[in-house]
């Protein structure tokens, strides 16, 4: 199973450890495609429209002059330096060893500056969004929607692929629509559905939370993913069809 997240945009930078050195990511395929992006986004970050050009106001001046020394910065796991609703609801920290493990092995972070990386893969705190028109790549979801596909591919196989994506980072690949269930979340208010931002990140959080910490065998089939669902959620499943992939739709009340 692979179980593939959105970065956050905040980030915990690391104070101490090596700097990033891309041979030790996963992907090694992407690194061409992430000396690029890391060159442009140093030459963006230090420009007199910075700001405007990675879409953040002043008050994250520190996170934008992080970006011009990322390849001195010290490195840490993914799953310490990328914070916020969704990875605070799945809870790395308190998982168990073998919990821990099936989380590096199952959970992807598709990001705007790495492509794609490994939940354990040492990386250093940034600022960029898979939203970005980044000069010298582009818009970024376009620029990785081109060098993604066969790593993720590869790596995911023949397993399903439980897509916790916002559709900022969907953008950047697709995995086959056969074999993976996007999840949705949903609340109810007077009586109708409405998507709600915050708890939609956080729900997300929980589901890959349960799905790690669940017994018996991983979800093979979008099917199997909404029994999963089911055993915390109100949850239901629009079956994948040529084009689209299922849709696990957690529903909220």
């Amino acid at each position: 199973m692979l179980i593939l997240l959105p970065p956050s945009e905040g980030k915990s930078a690391a104070r101490r450890g090596d700097p990033v050195r891309l041979e030790n990511l996963h992907f090694p395929d992407l690194n061409p495609a992430r000396r690029t992006v890391l060159a442009a986004l140093k030459d963006a970050s230090g420009a007199d429209d910075a700001h405007a050009v990675l879409g953040v106001g002043e008050s994250l001046a520190a996170d934008v002059a992080r970006n011009l020394v990322l390849d001195v910065a010290p490195a840490a796991p993914a799953h310490d330096v990328y914070a916020g609703v969704l990875y605070d609801a799945l809870g790395y920290a308190g998982l168990t060893p073998v919990q821990k493990r099936k989380a590096r092995e199952w959970c992807v972070v598709v990001s705007a500056l790495w492509g794609a990386i490994g939940f354990g893969d040492p990386i250093p705190a940034y600022r960029l969004s898979m939203s970005v028109d980044l000069p010298g790549t582009g818009r970024l979801a376009g620029y990785w929607r081109k060098h993604l596909g066969d790593a993720l591919a590869q790596h995911a196989g023949t397993g399903l692929v439980v897509d916790c994506r916002s559709s900022t980072y969907a953008a950047a690949w697709a995995p086959p629509p056969l074999q993976s269930a996007a999840v949705n979340v949903f609340q109810v208010r007077g009586g109708k559905r409405t998507v709600v931002s915050h708890f939609a990140k956080h729900t997300r959080g929980e589901l890959a939370r349960h799905l790690l910490t669940r017994r018996g065998a991983a979800p093979a089939t979008p099917e199997a993913l909404l029994r999963a669902a089911r055993e915390k959620w109100t949850a239901e499943l629009v079956p994948a069809t040529a084009r689209r992939p299922a849709q696990l739709d957690i529903v909220l009340d």
